[in-house]
C-alpha cells in the first residue's frame, strides 16, 4: 500500500483524467498538463498512457530566473540538491549525457529503498529534463518524468512544469497512486523554489 508523506501547500495542480479503450495493451497519448504550458514544451507533457497507468502534472512558479532554476534541475547526478526524499545518488554509467544511469537511494519511511534511473532528455536550450525508472526496489513501475522550465510573463520568474506517467501498483487505486506521487513531486518543487530563490537573492 502506498502511503503519503506530509502534504505541502501552495501548489497549483492541474490533472487530466486518463482513460483507455480497447484491448488490455491499448495506449492512448494524453496531455498531462493544461494549455497554460507554452506550445514549445507542451509536446513533452503528452504521455502514452496504458490501461493500468495514470499521468499527472504539477505546476510551480518560482521567483527566480530560468537560468538559476535550470542550474539546479539539470544536475542529473545531484537530485538530492532539492529532492529531500533522496538520501544519496551516484552515477553508475555515463557522464551526464542522455543515456546516463544513476542509482538513487531514498530515505526511510517510503515504500522503496533504491531506484535506477535513466536520463532520457537533457535540452539546455529549451530547458527540458526527462528521466525514466528502469530498475530498483520500489513500487513505481514504468515511471517516466518530464520537467520543463519557462519564464513568467514578466520575465523575472520561472514556471516549472513536471509531469509523469506511472503504472498503478497492484492493490492500489488510481486515486491512491495520484495522491502518493503528486505529493512527492509537490514536495520536490517546493524545495526547488526555496533553493533557487535563495540562490538568486542578493547577498
Amino acid at each position: 500500500m502506498l502511503s503519503n508523506p506530509q502534504n505541502p501547500s501552495s501548489f497549483l495542480l492541474e490533472r487530466i483524467a486518463t482513460t483507455t479503450t480497447g484491448g488490455c495493451n491499448k495506449q492512448i497519448s494524453r496531455p498531462c498538463a493544461t494549455n497554460r504550458v507554452p506550445d514549445s514544451v507542451a509536446r513533452y507533457h503528452t504521455h502514452a498512457v496504458g490501461q493500468n497507468q495514470c499521468c499527472s502534472a504539477v505546476i510551480q512558479q518560482i521567483n527566480s530566473p530560468v537560468s538559476t532554476v535550470w542550474s539546479v534541475v539539470r544536475r542529473f547526478d545531484n537530485p538530492q540538491a532539492y529532492k529531500h526524499f533522496v538520501k544519496s545518488c551516484h552515477v553508475v554509467d555515463g557522464n551526464g549525457d542522455v543515456g546516463t544511469l544513476r542509482e538513487v537511494h531514498v530515505i526511510s519511511g517510503l515504500p522503496a529503498a533504491k531506484s535506477t534511473e535513466r536520463l532520457e532528455i537533457l535540452d539546455d536550450e529549451r530547458h527540458v529534463l526527462s528521466f525514466s525508472v528502469v530498475g530498483g526496489d520500489h513500487r513505481l513501475a514504468n515511471y517516466r518524468s518530464v520537467t520543463t522550465l519557462h519564464p513568467t510573463p514578466t520575465g523575472n520568474g520561472t514556471v516549472v512544469v513536471e509531469s509523469y506517467v506511472v503504472d498503478i501498483p497492484p492493490g492500489n487505486t488510481k486515486e491512491e497512486t495520484f495522491g502518493f506521487v503528486d505529493t512527492i513531486v509537490k514536495c520536490n518543487l517546493q524545495s526547488l523554489a526555496k533553493i533557487a530563490e535563495n540562490k538568486f537573492r542578493p547577498k
